[in-house]
């Protein structure tokens, strides 16, 4: 029988990772009854980011492999040259991993330029990792269809020593380009939207739709501000916020917040719970600071938007608490999609507030009568090639969906970011939705 210490690395590290992953399933039975809630999901999130550092493990050992142990035996590996790239690539896998602690130590009003290093480190880490291994996976089917015959060669060595460098290339072209493409101030996108039931007289309402601004390591009081200028631009007669709002707590992260108060939409501004809205265990304080800045969280309930041309004409605008929350075991909230309906009947229209696109597809599924539901979450993917996972995994990835006869889904991008301060094969937007009867 193979000893811990025979394992190659990488599998030591899978085995590290499948023991953090164990402990962070003991926890949420063990220490449920042991600490108190915040204490609790502090531990949960420093188990998270020692769990993702754990499978991270593997592939920094396969990147420093490929870009540096393999040209140890070259004639350059003892210039300066190549001393000072093992050193760099050595500080960006350290950054890379360091990422996930900044969300513990790290936050303030405006993001630590420490922060912005490592998240951006950890987005070009996520590219050259699939680089590395589709290059990879390309040398193989070569070597397969030219056969075994083939003998290595000089022409096999380059090739090998060839793939490497075309890896860092690619993901330094692309890490620009996405770190240009999130400095961009979020596109303002027009939707037109026939909501069946809606009044007449709130015709040509509008709505507009923030998602997934992540106030937190990489985003701080000057996005969130620029972001509530374009919305007051646009002058909207409701605003929603659809999750994700932070990734810290509401008294560390406080004065970032503050520009939300100035959002002033005449039939008001509502704010349903994200997933990582759970991850900061401050959910009660965060409901009450927002309540001070005029924004009423929907926790499971609903209120009548009542048209200004006639108080007889009204919809019913209802928000459900993240579907986290249920496998958190977050005391009080849990998606409870009857209660958020209470009083909603079929005769009038009702849109719903839902952040993860799973929780429409559930919402339809118990109550098909809603016309409408605005959710986030997806970012799009944000970054190449997350693009491909996040559309795999949600039942609506991004845009405007219609289901049924009188029923659409529309799913945000996102407003900013979430840690990576990049966007690729996605843009980060402000979504003006225009109500039709």
């Amino acid at each position: 029988m193979i000893s811990f210490k025979q394992l190659p690395l990488e599998a030591k590290a899978a085995v590290a990772a499948g023991v953090v992953f164990f402990s962070m399933m003991l926890s949420r039975s063990y220490l449920a009854e042991k600490l108190d809630l915040r204490m609790r999901h502090w531990v949960l999130r420093l188990q998270m980011a020692l769990f993702a550092n754990t499978l991270m493990l593997m592939g920094s050992l396969h990147v420093w492999r490929s870009t540096v142990t393999m040209f140890t035996r070259s004639s350059a590996a003892s210039s300066l040259c190549f001393m000072l790239w093992k050193i760099a690539v050595f500080m960006f896998l350290a950054l890379a991993h360091s990422s996930f602690f900044t969300l513990l130590f790290l936050v303030a009003e405006e993001p630590y330029f420490f922060s912005l290093a490592a998240y951006t480190c950890l987005g070009a880490y996520i590219i050259l990792i699939f680089f590395l291994f589709t290059l990879g996976s390309v040398e193989q089917a070569y070597k397969f269809l030219v056969g075994r015959s083939a003998k290595a060669g000089t022409g096999n060595k380059n090739r090998t020593a060839m793939k490497p460098v075309l890896a860092v290339m690619l993901t330094l072209v692309l890490t620009v380009v996405g770190l240009l493409n999130a400095s961009q101030p979020p596109t303002v996108n027009s939707v037109e939207i026939p909501v069946h039931k809606l009044p007449p007289t709130m015709t040509n309402l509008k709505v507009v739709l923030l998602s997934d601004i992540h106030l937190g390591p990489t985003v701080g009081k000057t996005k969130l501000a620029m972001i509530v200028r374009m919305v007051k631009a646009l002058k909207p007669d409701i605003t929603v916020i659809v999750g994700d709002l932070t990734d810290a707590e509401a008294e560390i992260i406080r004065p970032a917040v503050e520009p939300l108060g100035e959002l002033d939409s005449p039939l008001g501004t509502y704010f349903v719970t994200g997933n990582h809205e759970y991850y900061t265990s401050d959910v009660s304080n965060w409901f009450e600071l927002l309540k001070s800045f005029n924004i009423q969280p929907l926790h499971n309930e609903n209120v009548k938007i009542v048209s200004p041309k006639s108080t007889d004409d009204w919809f019913c605008l209802a928000g459900v608490d993240d579907i986290e929350a249920d496998v958190l075991r977050y005391s009080g909230h849990g998606m409870d999609l009857k209660k958020a309906l209470r009083g909603c009947s079929s005769e009038h229209a009702i849109v719903l507030l839902a952040h993860q696109p799973i929780a429409a597809k559930w919402a339809l599924q118990e109550r098909p009568d809603i016309n409408l539901i605005l959710s986030g979450h997806t970012h799009g993917g944000q970054i190449f090639p997350l693009n491909a996972g996040a559309y795999l995994l949600n039942p609506f990835f991004v845009g405007l969906y219609k289901v049924g006869q009188n029923t659409f889904v529309y799913v945000s991008p996102g407003t900013m970011y979430f840690g990576i301060p990049m966007r690729l094969g996605s843009r980060a937007e402000i979504t003006e939705i225009i109500l039709h009867s």
